[in-house]
């Protein structure tokens, strides 16, 4: 798998921006494929950063319905993997830098 395929979206939360500014980690949408260690050598990669740790947790797929004029609609939304990655003391991600 390519590195840039692996890392989709930053996470960008109040509970994820208090992390960051408290411990030095950030949290990221990343492909359902990526192990840990692709998705330290992608930080490392994009960010310039070193990592101490990488923590992943898979969130299943969930059944959303609604009521409309037209009768009643069911779908899903999809699953998705988050990756909480610890940056090494002293070193910051600049994430609003892009935006």
């Amino acid at each position: 798998m390519k590195l840039s395929d692996v890392l989709i979206k930053p996470v960008l939360s109040e509970k994820a921006n208090k992390q960051a500014e408290k411990s030095n980690r950030y949290t990221f949408i990343v492909d359902k494929k990526a192990n840990k260690l692709e998705i330290k050598k992608a930080i490392e990669g994009f960010y310039g950063v070193q990592v101490e740790e990488v923590n992943t947790s898979v969130s299943p797929s969930k059944v959303k319905a609604k009521y409309t004029k037209s009768g009643f609609l069911v779908g899903r939304k999809p699953a998705k993997k988050k990756a909480v990655v610890t940056v090494a003391e002293g070193e910051t991600i600049d994430l609003y830098g892009t935006v």
